[in-house]
């Protein structure tokens, strides 16, 4: 399949259709949960705003992520705009949450956005791998941040984070394992997906919130 990406906030009907049709163990997962969305732009997100978001959300748990998203974007008068994120001092974002490390990569990253060294433009039809090359030049953007961002702004939907724990886990709870696949292991498995690996994973992350709820309850 070309890595040219689909940039509609919808998906293909039949991308969904020929997981469940090719792959049987995602049916029951797919109509618990309905169709897949990946979109941060449905969420009124542009493609700087999505990368602080994805950097502020690194390591930490959904709801208290975005109780920190919340405060930067209350911290810069609702401005996330990289000339008002490379204008703000450090120790502002600081208070509103962001860790060292985290206040210094939305900088670095707001600084090669308005020095042009960093052009969403050019995004739009470029390949997964130019993409993630250009993206993890930036302080504190990994595999993993880019990977978010091909899938959740620009709607790629043959990406696999075969390094995130919860695909790992949802893989190995669909399939029955015991324990959760390796990164490598799963990397091999994911390619029966394409050209919908994106689509696998979100589900994949379905599977594991259902099974650590199921997990949860039992132990009550």
């Amino acid at each position: 399949m070309d890595d040219t990406p689909t940039t509609s906030n919808t998906l293909p009907a039949t991308a969904e259709r020929w997981l469940v049709d090719n792959h049987p163990a995602f049916e029951e997962i797919a109509s618990k949960h309905g169709p897949c969305t990946l979109s941060s732009r449905a969420e009124g997100l542009d493609d700087f705003q999505s990368l602080a978001r994805s950097i502020i959300y690194q390591q930490l748990a959904g709801k208290a992520a975005a109780t920190i998203f919340g405060r930067f974007t209350e911290a810069l008068n609702g401005e996330v705009t990289p000339e008002a994120v490379s204008h703000a001092d450090h120790d502002l974002l600081r208070s509103a949450g962001l860790s060292n490390a985290k206040a210094l990569s939305v900088k670095d990253l707001a600084a090669k956005v308005v020095a042009g060294e960093l052009d969403f433009g050019i995004f739009e039809t470029a390949g997964e791998d130019e993409i993630v090359d250009h993206l993890i030049r930036v302080r504190g953007i990994g595999r993993w941040t880019a990977q978010m961002y091909l899938m959740f702004t620009l709607n790629r939907l043959d990406v696999w984070p075969s390094g995130d724990l919860g695909v790992q886990k949802g893989y190995s709870a669909l399939y029955g394992l015991d324990g959760a696949i390796g990164q490598r292991e799963l990397e091999v498995a994911g390619e029966k997906f394409r050209p919908y690996r994106s689509i696998a994973a979100w589900y994949l992350w379905r599977v594991a919130e259902d099974h650590a709820s199921k997990v949860k309850a039992s132990s009550i």
